[in-house]
């Protein structure tokens, strides 16, 4: 297949995450396309280095936000798998220097994978009053044999922002394993977000953990994840208040549909600071029973009903 026929297919199946094809040729947006173990597409805009470097089995990409500079565009990160056996690795090392601002839109898609394993390892540096987004969506084959292992080491430091979201949804999941280690100097917050749904025999193991190493640092860890059919589910979010004044809260949210899912959920709260604050919410349950009348009585079928409200949780 040639570099533009793999650009083609790679991008079309990133437009049914809801991705715009025209960012990836728009000279004001920085962008990069992987597929396998080559880079298809590169541009980088002022004030923002992507530096690729070619793996064995896939890519090392060096990126850096320069001080004091605000990317107006997000950007687009995609990297693709089309064919249908094999093994990628990516490595993004990312540093956002003092004072910057960055928002990152990021496509996984591996439309024809059967017998296919994905490892993605993300190191994150947030420097002084930096501000940083990283939005992570998956498209995946119906196959389910897919392994997914992705893993992010995010450390930020006085004053930063950091919010990270993974997204995997809209297809089947196959054995996924999501690791966000995020360490919270002082002054510093943030947030880590997974939503995933479940189905066929699909396996999903999630750990989110959160350092609040420095004062009055604030974080959050949400995981909502919906079980089908005979889905195996186990999350295990981790808090850890080391320092006066700082709070997190950790959330969790299963919902289960199928006489053999199994869903497990467990918190994790530690503190070494008596001046530190951690709290929990967890539930794991069906749909619940007034939603699905209420909207039958609007004239939607139970199926219908339910699957609504999956996607409303799922948004």
């Amino acid at each position: 297949m040639d570099v533009k026929r793999e650009f083609e297919a790679i991008v079309k199946t990133a437009e049914k995450l809801g991705t715009d094809a025209s960012n990836f040729m728009d000279k004001r947006i920085a962008s990069i396309i992987i597929s396998g173990n080559r880079v298809i597409g590169l541009n980088n805009v002022p004030g923002l280095k992507l530096v690729p470097t070619t793996l064995e089995d896939g890519v090392q990409v060096d990126m850096e936000i320069e001080e004091n500079t605000q990317i107006p565009f997000p950007v687009h990160v995609c990297t693709g798998y089309l064919e249908k056996k094999g093994y990628q690795r990516v490595i993004f090392n990312i540093r956002v220097k003092r004072n910057a601002r960055v928002k990152f839109t990021a496509h996984c898609v591996f439309p024809q994978a059967e017998e296919f394993t994905h490892e993605a390892t993300s190191n994150v540096i947030v420097e002084d009053g930096a501000v940083m987004e990283y939005n992570d969506e998956h498209y995946h084959s119906d196959a389910g044999t897919i392994i997914l292992k992705t893993t992010t080491n995010a450390v930020v430091e006085n004053g930063g922002v950091y919010r990270n979201t993974f997204h995997l949804t809209k297809t089947r999941v196959g054995k996924l394993e999501v690791k966000m280690n995020l360490t919270l100097k002082e002054n510093a917050v943030g947030e880590l977000v997974s939503k995933v749904k479940a189905s066929k025999n699909d396996e999903v193991d999630i750990n989110e953990i959160i350092h609040l190493n420095g004062e009055k640092a604030r974080g959050l860890a949400k995981t909502i994840v919906v079980g089908l059919d005979e889905s195996k589910v186990n999350v295990l979010n981790e808090a850890y208040g080391n320092a006066p004044y700082s709070r997190a809260h950790i959330s969790c949210e299963e919902i289960t549909k199928g006489e053999k899912v199994i869903v497990a959920t467990t918190p994790i709260l530690k503190i070494t600071n008596d001046l530190a604050e951690l709290t929990h919410e967890a539930s794991i349950g069906r749909v619940s029973e007034k939603q699905l009348e209420t909207l039958m009585a609007k004239g939607l079928t139970e199926e219908e009903a339910t699957e609504l409200i999956i996607k409303g949780l799922l948004m």
